[in-house]
């Protein structure tokens, strides 16, 4: 199953984002977890502004 290439750069870029992590390594990683560290960041991020 191939995932739309949107999704892909959105995911791709939120955890190059937050992590720094190369690219290559992030494509490198199973759909289930590239969407499972993008959830992560995304609660990390509410628990922060929730913080404010």
């Amino acid at each position: 199953m191939t995932h739309p290439p949107r999704r892909l750069r959105e995911e791709t870029a939120c955890i190059a984002y937050h992590f720094h992590w190369a690219c290559g390594d992030i494509l490198g990683l199973p759909h289930a977890e590239r969407r499972a560290w993008v959830r992560e960041i995304a609660r990390i991020n509410s628990a922060a502004e929730e913080g404010r």
